[in-house]
């Protein structure tokens, strides 16, 4: 269905923004992105104005997420939206089209919607492979990748772009409209039956397990791309004719917000008395092996956990004189503390609740130390019709 209800971004901006010279920076965004204007993709930045689709962004702050309005300022909104990044766009359920600017939030919300990265929304979209036929299902945040998705296939009546959010529909409608683009959209949950049948599905959200609606989606010889939650592995697989699907992760890393099926998350996070319980001495104490490590800040390490023990979350905390503390919680429980008191040295490790969550990650890195790679990149996967999907590399397997 097309939503066609004009949409209210909470201000006017008091301009037209088409007549904004934002030419010279989607081009400048397209040499960044590219490198070579050979590329097919090079026009479709380069024709493309992202700053249309965020008026209105949520910018990190030392003190927290600040939101900020593209048409105060037109000279930093257009250095903002060109710069290939993935601009905040949603809080929680506050979107910044709607809340005043130079808000601060506090601590607590995660992000819920953005307008991905250029670079990363080609780097999906080349694994995709599109065809110039290629009905293609895409997910619609900003509206962005909708329309870099449109100019790329040159008939926007092949996308069919959808969002849980309808709000975020409705905005990215009007968006595309005020550009001359005219996909289909649609307010529905990825995750549950898909507004027709599809060649493509590019999945700028994250999941886990694999909808099988995708799979009853996808035409055999189809292709899906997405991303396995909690985790940065990029998947691509392609639809057999019996129904199930073959594919392999990439060796390029993404990772992208989760899928919701409401206003926020609900999905359960540590309680308070959990990350309590992690300042205290717990159960076990032992020195690790290896230098304290930011999991959250890897690539492998973190997936390779992700797939294991999925549900940690993890904290880490750096002081200017060198002591760093690592913080492993989830929740059922379980938790663990690594402090260490400059870089090098081995940190001491507190551990308490019904597993040892540090364990698992020294496993992790037991094996990293051993072979000198983890099997998660390369993988070879297998997807059955119901979306089941089991990961292989040599005898390493994991099944979602």
């Amino acid at each position: 269905m097309r939503t066609d209800r004009p949409y209210d971004t909470g201000r006017g901006t008091g301009q037209n923004t088409m007549d904004m010279d934002w030419e010279p920076h989607a081009r400048r965004l397209a040499d960044t992105v590219l490198r070579r204007r050979e590329s097919r993709w090079w026009n479709v930045l380069a024709s493309t104005p992202r700053h249309v689709f965020v008026p209105a962004w949520w910018e990190h702050g030392t003190s927290g997420p600040v939101a900020r309005n593209g048409p105060d300022d037109p000279a930093a909104w257009l250095k903002t939206a060109y710069q290939d990044t993935t601009l905040i766009t949603r809080m929680g359920t506050r979107h910044a089209d709607h809340t005043t600017p130079g808000t601060l939030l506090p601590s607590g919300p995660w992000p819920t919607s953005s307008s991905t990265l250029p670079t990363l929304l080609v780097t999906m979209y080349r694994h995709a492979m599109l065809g110039p036929d290629s009905h293609t299902l895409v997910t619609t945040g900003t509206g962005y990748g909708t329309a870099l998705a449109c100019r790329r296939l040159r008939d926007p009546s092949l996308v069919t772009s959808i969002d849980i959010d309808p709000y975020l529909v409705t905005a990215a409608t009007e968006r595309l409209d005020a550009i001359g683009l005219h996909p289909r959209t649609a307010a529905c949950d990825i995750t549950t039956n898909l507004p027709g049948e599809f060649d493509r599905i590019v999945s700028t959200v994250s999941v886990r397990p694999l909808p099988a609606s995708w799979l009853h989606g996808l035409r055999p010889g189809g292709r899906l791309v997405t991303t396995i939650a909690g985790t940065g592995l990029l998947l691509v697989a392609d639809k057999a004719d019996d129904g199930t699907a073959n594919g392999y992760i990439t060796a390029d890393q993404a990772s992208f917000m989760r899928t919701r099926h409401g206003d926020d998350y609900d999905t359960a996070s540590p309680p308070p008395s959990v990350w309590d319980a992690a300042d205290g001495d717990g159960d076990t104490v032992t020195t690790s092996r290896y230098p304290l490590l930011d999991v959250q800040n890897t690539w492998d390490i973190r997936s390779m956990l992700e797939l294991q023990a999925p549900g940690i979350e993890h904290r880490f905390h750096r002081s200017t004189d060198g002591p760093r503390t690592a913080w492993m919680a989830h929740p059922d429980g379980s938790w663990a503390r690594a402090a260490a008191p400059d870089r090098r040295t081995s940190p001491l490790v507190h551990q308490g609740g019904p597993r040892r969550l540090w364990d698992t990650l020294e496993t992790i890195r037991d094996r990293l130390n051993r072979t000198g790679q983890l099997p998660v990149h390369g993988a070879q996967a297998t997807i059955t019709p119901d979306g089941q999907t089991t990961l292989r590399r040599g005898r390493w397997s994991a099944t979602l």
